[in-house]
């Protein structure tokens, strides 16, 4: 290939329909080859089951498509000597289905297992694939508007850098070296210390002075890795939440209800009998869901006249002449209609699901609905920030509330609503996903009707890997326990078990979202600060290293741009590896411990050492010392 790199037109400048991709509509290329279907397939496994297991421990996940350009270049040119970057584009494209799939997943469906009912791994796949079917094809109406029309509006961040790796071939290089070097590291990190015992992951300390609450912070390299990619501004909003909670709520609550000679509601027990973690439990997460939902309403608010002018611009390209230029093809609109009705059919009679007629009329509304909110997040501040939570309790609140009034109550009730909640928390995950790959398509010129159709593989594959890991987990450690705490699907559980039995305590949810509103009339951004509010503060404590860790690189070369980039975008790659083995290294360690093979000797040849909160808290600081050096060191490249 003669070009290297995109042209600045691929950011703006000019009209969407007469932007020139990197390869032109008039050059054919191989998209749709035994090798990046094989490898996409591979990768969205693979990032499927590293998200499953780090969202069910910290409730958010990463996304693929960066990782999985470098991936996919690298290997293709230095395994296959290929140098095809539509190939390229076609693995990262399937690749990235394995994380979105795996967010919607373990954000609904462990609240079945924390209800103490059965959960299957055929109804896992099923609501999977019927959330991916119309998760892609519902984003097919929207393409050309959020990809063409809104060309240098809709700016698509981690799109562009995944255009920018595949177009340069960097990564193939120095970047792929960066990539397995975290990998290699957060595994290595995670077996000495959740594996073989050797330091506390979870040093914590009472501070009795305030009502005796807990400050800790959660010593894992994931964690390091997400604070280095959300960065110091968002580790801060999801601190503050944590800080507000641990160091406010939850003092005032201890001191308020020490006196208390009867349980208050939903406690059944004694508040002065309650330490810190009992009163968050309890109390706190009913706060951090109020939070939650009014930042999703205040984000739908916000985007209403994008989303109208979105539904606009579809309906307006039903009825279009069909197209010969390779880079316009689309799926057939027909299509996009019938994997609407097909959805409603199935989700409607099928046993593994069986949420009813009005149930399936509800999942293909709200995910229609929600899929343009979802892939305009993504436009905006890319997958990794995509509020899909707010989205999904928001969907939960009406769809539980309607099948209710229709006649679904109890456990059938709660089953139905958490499974239609499911569908439509996977379509929107996986529309997000999918609008960022096929912005990627746009400025790479790839063939979008090709994509749309592989990255459906992704989620046939992924959703297996995703269950088994998830239905694992389960096994060994129990959903909800400390070691897989699920915080956004015990969120989601309260709030259809609340409005199902007509227990939820609204007092709790009015006062976050009260504190949601306050965010928003403060300018500050309501979802991180909510999910600080609800999450431990260990956690929060964890990403803040991660993100002080990029603010230091980001100071350092805050006066020469052009290296600063650079800097970060090595700076990411590291932590997109350390993620991605800390997550693998955990289910690897989890089958250990399924197989009731204990391999944590560490705690007994330094059992000193190993309990000390400190002792953990120096290594994980060394960790995020070794972040830095790594980052902002020189390299041969710029040596020579």
């Amino acid at each position: 290939m003669e070009k290297r790199g995109l042209d600045h037109s691929a950011y703006g400048g000019i009209d969407g329909k007469d932007y020139v991709p990197f390869i032109p509509a008039d050059k054919a290329m191989p998209e749709i080859t035994i090798v990046s279907m094989v490898m996409g397939i591979i990768f969205a496994m693979l990032f499927a089951a590293a998200n499953t297991y780090l969202g069910l421990k910290v409730g958010m996940t990463i996304a693929a498509g960066i990782p999985a350009s470098v991936l996919a270049t690298g290997i293709l040119k230095g395994l296959f000597k290929r140098n095809n970057v539509l190939e390229a584009n076609m693995i990262q494209s399937i690749a990235a289905m394995g994380e979105a799939l795996a967010g919607g997943i373990i954000f609904t469906l462990p609240a079945i297992i924390i209800w103490g009912l059965q959960l299957r791994l055929s109804t896992i796949v099923v609501a999977t694939l019927l959330g991916g079917l119309i998760g892609i094809f519902f984003v097919v109406p929207l393409r050309k508007y959020l990809t063409v029309e809104e060309h240098g509006k809709l700016m698509f961040p981690e799109s562009m850098a995944a255009a920018e790796i595949l177009a340069t071939g960097s990564s193939g290089g120095t970047g792929l070296k960066t990539v397995l070097l975290g990998l290699s590291t957060g595994g290595l990190y995670k077996l000495l210390s959740g594996g073989l015992a050797f330091w506390l992951e979870d040093p914590e300390w009472t501070i009795r002075p305030i009502q005796s609450t807990i400050f800790g912070v959660n010593v894992l390299a994931s964690l390091a890795g997400v604070g280095f990619i959300i960065g110091i501004e968002g580790a801060l909003y999801m601190f503050a939440g944590a800080v507000v909670a641990w160091f406010g709520f939850i003092p005032l609550i201890k001191y308020v209800g020490e006196g208390l000679t009867s349980p208050l509601f939903p406690s059944t027990q004694l508040i002065s009998q309650m330490n810190a973690s009992a009163i968050w439990s309890n109390y706190i997460r009913y706060v951090g869901a109020g939070a939650v939902a009014a930042g999703g309403f205040i984000s739908l608010g916000k985007s209403l006249p994008t989303i109208i002018r979105s539904f606009r611009s579809a309906m307006g390209g039903f009825g279009s002449a069909t197209t010969t230029k390779r880079t316009d093809l689309d799926v057939p609109i027909y299509w996009v209609i019938g994997a609407g009705v097909f959805v409603f059919l199935l989700a409607w009679v099928l046993p593994m699901v069986s949420i009813g007629p009005i149930g399936s009329i509800l999942v293909v509304l709200f995910a229609f609905f929600f899929a343009v909110v979802s892939a305009q997040m993504c436009g905006i501040i890319g997958a990794s920030n995509n509020p899909v939570s707010g989205m999904t309790i928001a969907s939960l609140l009406f769809i539980t509330a309607i099948l209710k009034a229709t006649g679904f109550t109890a456990q059938r009730g709660m089953t139905a609503s958490i499974l239609a909640g499911a569908i439509v928390c996977i379509a929107i995950a996986v529309s997000g996903d999918a609008a960022q790959a096929l912005k990627v398509t746009h400025i790479i010129g790839g063939t979008p009707k090709r994509v749309e159709f592989s990255m459906y593989a992704g989620v046939i594959f992924g959703s297996v890997v995703s269950g088994l890991v998830l239905l694992m987990l389960n096994h060994t450690y129990g959903m909800g326990s400390q070691a897989v705490p699920a915080p956004q699907a015990t969120l989601m559980s309260m709030v259809v078990k609340g409005v199902m039995t007509a227990q939820l305590p609204w007092i709790l949810v009015i006062i976050g979202v009260a504190f949601g509103v306050m965010c928003a009339l403060m300018g500050l951004p309501v979802l991180p600060v909510a999910l600080g509010l609800y999450l431990p503060i260990d956690l929060s404590a964890g990403i803040l290293v991660g993100g002080l860790v990029r603010s230091l690189v980001e100071r350092r070369f805050r006066k020469n741009p052009e290296k600063l980039k650079l800097k970060v975008e090595k700076g990411v790659l590291l932590a997109s590896g350390l993620v991605a083995g800390d997550a693998i290294m955990g289910i690897v360690i989890a089958i250990f411990a399924s197989l009731s093979i204990n391999i944590a000797f560490g705690s007994k040849i330094l059992p000193g050492l190993t309990g000390s909160p400190y002792t953990a808290m120096v290594l994980y600081l060394l960790l995020a010392f070794w972040m830095y050096w790594f980052t902002v060191k020189r390299d041969k490249k710029e040596n020579g």
